[in-house]
């Protein structure tokens, strides 16, 4: 089809005229029934749509758009020399940054304009519009999100931003268009923004003003007023980001949508796990819900939520939380990075919610429910035709405290395991004041000889079996009936152990039949196990399980009698065990680890971590210890502890790094899943009773996990907090955090 015309001819020539009417038939022929279709003059260029006979009208005043030569927005298919995004007139550049893909924004924005086209309008207009007489490469809105960019990027205030503005302003030419005002710069880009909603909330977190509440001065719960002391300015408040806008600007772009079907069409299928796409979950889900799983564009999605201090300073106690979504379509290279990371929810503080995060949730689940009910209409840009799209969710990712939250299962006292339930009762330990679980010879082989031993235990054979791990289904005849009165003011009726509530994520109809719904974070699992490892290895204050309580614990039991404290004039001697190290290996330990040195960016600098002094490790963040536990532990143990303990130690750190394997094979797996439990047997034999606390029993039911879901970097918790530290930083004014990390984190998108 010749479409010289295009370029060739201007309107009202006989040439142009014909090409005109041949373009209209091909829109029509294409058009699926649509009564608007986008309009590909020069002043709309495919953003605006109108009925026919309104392209007509244009076609004929304007000239066509001369870089409309592929006519994807109205039916055809792309050949091999189209391929790709088409470039438009306004947006030539191929190499775009992250913010700065105008097209796409544009598109995407269209949509919020359908009552009040004027701004849009407006909106075009300063796309199109030089920054100055004769300048080629930015337009006035492109200049504009350029710069506020900077602005977000390194944490630049208002009025500096203002002064900057006008300093800039000036030094252009004097017919220039920029704005000399921060307020004028965002008037400007707040129109493309994504839209959010302002809920107002309980601020004893008992309800949200919310659809019918929405007219509540008071709550009809704990007639707390809605307001503070000035009228209209609300207690707290929940910021909600719909999702649905954000999955379709997802589909809007050509190559985020052609990302989102690599789980069908580019993964590896060898048998082994690497995705989440290669789990039994997600097999399971695919097998009863066929509808869902033949439309390979429909999302799997995963929800990671956790508490952040805004103020970054250790003397606060304000705590926001941040609600993020990640889509597993995408290949394990790319779900997990910032781009692909969506805020959904901000839930201000000062305090937590808690137990009542489900209050807070409840406008994310309405859109989840919509999204799997009915689904929504997406254009889809790699493919050029509309769709109904349909999304999941796929699992939680939290730390352990959240995951109580999130669970409604109470994650401490005598029964924490969120697994074992009630088959897991803790033994107290009366010095040390705590719970331990000493049953982890209940997980091996009913003939592992392991199970006959008393001395090397706690004194008593072991024949119980395993604790049966309910299904989904059985959760939630457990939970179904159980109906909760949210807020802080309702804690005294909450159950002491077990499940307190029936969690929101039980009405999303698919939940019940997971394997996993909510996961165990193996970040902060590694981090609390390298603590007391390490902390008891080197006798550090707050962090060793050995000490005067442990031995008295031991007296207690009746074992280990070599162990006990022994009293000599009027003073208390702690005889020494098999993982106590003298001065000397202490100073040994510390100095392998310090003169460690490792490429830039592989982790912190240990020469810093290690207090040579008093020969103790200090500031361990968690990737600290992920690298301690991975590699170095190892290495500095292997000529100071007795062969026994050391083996056992070093199987250890080989388990935390086979489970954070990139590549998993099922047969390895089945071996790590046993020799676990084996390794916790051999380190109950070493260590004292305290050091089994509920974060080294659940290093048992990690390969569990694995399994079902796929391997750990896709339910880790490092790349969350690396977008909360994100978050921490657009925090500028300390009167309204949240409203100001909003600002920054929208211009930023």
């Amino acid at each position: 089809m010749d479409r010289s015309w295009i370029r060739n001819s201007k309107p009202g020539d006989r040439e142009y005229d014909a090409g005109v009417r041949q373009f209209i038939n091909f829109a029509v022929k294409n058009s699926g029934g649509r009564e608007k279709l986008p309009c590909p003059c020069h002043k709309c260029h495919n953003l605006l749509h109108k009925r026919v006979d309104e392209i007509l009208n244009h076609l004929t005043k304007f000239a066509f758009d001369n870089t409309y030569t592929c006519w994807i927005w109205h039916g055809e298919k792309m050949d091999e020399t189209h391929v790709g995004k088409p470039k438009n007139s306004l947006f030539e550049e191929e190499n775009v940054v992250e913010g700065d893909n105008l097209e796409d924004m544009l598109h995407v924005a269209q949509d919020k304009f359908n009552d009040d086209p004027s701004k849009f309008e407006r909106l075009l207009s300063d796309s199109e519009k030089p920054l100055y007489p004769g300048c080629k490469k930015y337009s006035r809105l492109k200049a504009i999100l350029k710069l506020y960019n900077l602005k977000a990027a390194n944490g630049l205030s208002d009025k500096g931003f203002g002064d900057f503005l006008e300093l800039f302003k000036d030094m252009l030419p004097e017919e220039n268009v920029l704005p000399k005002r921060t307020y004028e710069a965002k008037k400007t880009l707040s129109t493309m923004g994504l839209r959010y909603e302002k809920i107002h909330a309980c601020p004893n977190d008992c309800m949200l003003y919310w659809k019918e509440h929405e007219s509540l001065s008071n709550c009809p719960v704990c007639n707390a007023s809605r307001y503070k002391k000035k009228e209209g300015v609300p207690a707290k408040v929940l910021w909600y980001f719909p999702i649905i806008p954000r999955f379709k600007r997802l589909f809007s772009n050509s190559g985020d949508a052609e990302k989102l079907t690599w789980h069908a069409n580019g993964r590896k299928k060898d048998g082994k796990l690497r995705h989440p796409a290669d789990s039994p979950q997600w097999r399971f889900i695919d097998a009863i819900y066929r509808d869902f799983s033949k439309e390979e564009r429909n999302l799997r999605l995963a929800l990671s939520t956790d508490g952040m201090n805004p103020f970054g300073s250790l003397s606060s106690t304000h705590s926001t939380w941040p609600v993020i979504l990640v889509t597993y379509n995408l290949p394990p290279s790319l779900y997990m990075k910032r781009k692909y990371m969506m805020l959904s929810l901000l839930i201000s503080g000062p305090k937590q919610p808690g137990n009542d995060i489900c209050v807070y949730l409840a406008p994310l689940i309405a859109d989840l429910k919509k999204l799997w009910e009915q689904g929504v209409e997406v254009f889809d840009a790699h493919r050029n035709e509309t769709f109904m799209l349909r999304a999941m969710l796929f699992c939680t990712i939290q730390d352990f405290p959240a995951y109580g939250n999130l669970s409604g299962y109470t994650v401490y006292g005598e029964s924490p395991c969120p697994i074992c339930e009630d088959g897991l009762k803790g033994k107290w330990l009366t010095a040390s004041k705590k719970n331990v679980f000493l049953d982890n010879r209940r997980f091996l082989p009913d003939d592992h000889p392991y199970r006959k031993r008393k001395r090397s235990f706690n004194g008593e054979q072991e024949f119980r079996g395993r604790p049966k791990v309910l299904t989904s289904e059985e959760v939630f005849k457990k939970v179904e009936h159980i109906h909760t009165t949210f807020g802080k003011k309702n804690k005294a009726s909450l159950p002491k152990q077990g499940y307190k509530k029936c969690s929101i994520f039980w009405s999303l109809p698919y939940w019940r039949h997971l394997f996993v719904r909510h996961c165990l974070d193996v970040m902060h699992i590694e981090k609390n196990v390298c603590d007391s490892l390490v902390g008891t290895l080197l006798n550090i204050n707050g962090k060793t399980k050995d000490g005067q309580n442990a031995r008295d614990d031991l007296k207690e039991m009746g074992i280990r009698n070599e162990l006990h404290p022994v009293k000599k004039n009027d003073k208390t001697y702690l005889p020494p065990a098999s993982y106590t190290l003298s001065r000397r290996e202490k100073k040994e330990f510390c100095e392998s680890l310090a003169g460690v040195k490792v490429p830039e960016g592989f982790s912190s600098n240990f020469s810093k971590l290690v207090n040579m002094e008093t020969l103790k490790l200090v500031g361990l963040k968690s990737h600290d210890c992920h690298v301690l536990m991975q590699h170095l532990l190892p290495i500095a143990i292997r000529s100071i502890l007795p062969k026994n303990v050391r083996c056992a130690i070093i199987r250890l750190c080989s388990f935390f790094h086979f489970i954070y394997s990139k590549v998993i094979d099922l047969k390895v797996l089945k071996f790590w899943e046993r020799e676990i439990v084996v390794i916790l047997c051999e380190l109950e034999m070493f260590f004292p009773p305290s050091f089994f606390d509920v974060m080294i029993h659940l290093t048992i039911h990690l390969v569990r996990e694995v399994r079902f879901c796929g391997p750990v970097h896709g339910r880790n918790q490092y790349a969350f907090e690396r977008q909360m530290k994100t978050y921490k930083g657009y925090v500028k004014n300390p009167f309204r955090p949240e409203a100001v990390l909003l600002n920054d984190y929208f211009m930023k998108r």
